[in-house]
């Protein structure tokens, strides 16, 4: 067995402080659990020279374990530990485009990079189809898109995304800088964009992408699809199909800068009730064996009832770890969780 050492981002400590080595040590373990066999042993915590690293035990990693590996949220490096030394292993990601795709966005209320990417992650590793991370090309779906940092995250992977939200603003400058940014990478791509009409009537506004990283794979229509919709979240089966996706990913309303909307009673500041209405919309889009993950404000909400509320729409909720060790203070006035939960195969 060899001892390895996982050096974390520098700007994930800053966003996540003190919760930064217990986060990618919870990932680190649903990766063991999804995809690597179960095979690390001993994941724990060491100082090293003032730094702290993420360790653990395993056989001799394989091209495909550091594959893996290296699409950890927060991974900056990983190194085998010989005696006093660290001997850099290679990792390879996902990443299948420049990573200002990620970061170059900046807005108030924009959730932090790092976790978007740790909330997909931990999503795709509950679900059925975990074994295939690197080769399937996932569909995720977004029902609370916003600016799309979700959607710019499955893109990077390489998977197809999908988003709705209803902020007409926030959609809009969404589909201007995906577009805008498109044209300056040269990237070949088909933009639609316009308003949906049903009966003659305007129901809501699409932007549907097929883009390509390479021009190659663009001409053999290997394509990536990009649909967003300006619409309810309560309306997302009437612009996509029951059992289309495999993942639905989404950061609920904090309660904090804003709430959540449901038909009933407008805008509250709790998500509980937008989870109750709209969790079966969602459950209806995802396939058999996919999975759905939520993080929210568990000062406006509570784990149980909030697990009660995906488990009433008829999903199996991940209550085992390490999917119980993602709580994390984000501020003041938000103490984070994650929620992950399957449809039945």
């Amino acid at each position: 067995m060899a001892l390895y050492a996982l050096l974390i981002l520098p700007s994930a400590n800053r966003v996540y402080a003190d919760s930064a080595v217990e986060l990618t040590r919870a990932e680190l373990l649903a990766f063991d659990r999804g995809v690597l066999g179960r095979r690390l042993s001993d994941v724990g915590t060491r100082v090293v020279g003032g730094v702290p690293y993420v360790t653990f035990e395993a056989g001799e990693l394989s091209a495909r374990d550091a594959a893996v590996l290296g699409n950890l949220s927060s991974v900056y490096a990983l190194f085998e530990v010989v005696g006093e030394m660290l001997r850099p292993v290679e990792l390879k990601r996902l990443d299948r485009f420049d990573d200002d795709l990620i970061t170059i966005q900046k807005y108030q209320g924009k959730t932090n990079e790092q976790f978007t990417k740790l909330l997909l992650n931990v999503t795709l590793l509950a679900s059925g189809f975990a074994a295939e991370m690197l080769e399937r090309r996932f569909r995720v779906f977004d029902p609370l898109c916003g600016r799309g940092t979700t959607l710019n995250q499955a893109l990077m992977y390489g998977f197809d995304a999908a988003g709705v939200d209803r902020d007409q603003k926030d959609f809009e400058a969404y589909a201007a800088f995906i577009q805008t940014w498109l044209k300056r990478k040269r990237l070949k791509h088909k933009a639609e964009f316009g308003p949906v009409r049903r009966e003659r009537q305007v129901v809501g506004k699409r932007l549907r992408v097929e883009l390509a990283a390479d021009r190659d794979d663009y001409k053999a229509g290997a394509t990536q699809l990009l649909d967003v919709v300006n619409a309810d979240t309560m309306r997302s089966a009437e612009f996509f199909k029951d059992g289309s996706f495999d993942l639905v990913v989404t950061d609920a309303p904090y309660g904090v800068q804003h709430g959540s909307r449901t038909a009933g009673k407008g805008l509250v500041r709790s998500p509980e009730d937008l989870l109750a209405e709209a969790a079966p919309v969602w459950a209806r889009l995802l396939r058999a064996g996919g999975a759905m993950g939520v993080a929210w404000n568990t000062f406006v909400a509570k784990r149980e009832l909030a697990a009660s509320l995906l488990a009433d729409a008829g999903l199996e909720v991940v209550e085992d770890e390490p999917y119980l060790s993602f709580r994390h203070r984000v501020d003041q006035a938000i103490m984070r969780d994650v929620l992950v939960a399957r449809k039945p195969a």
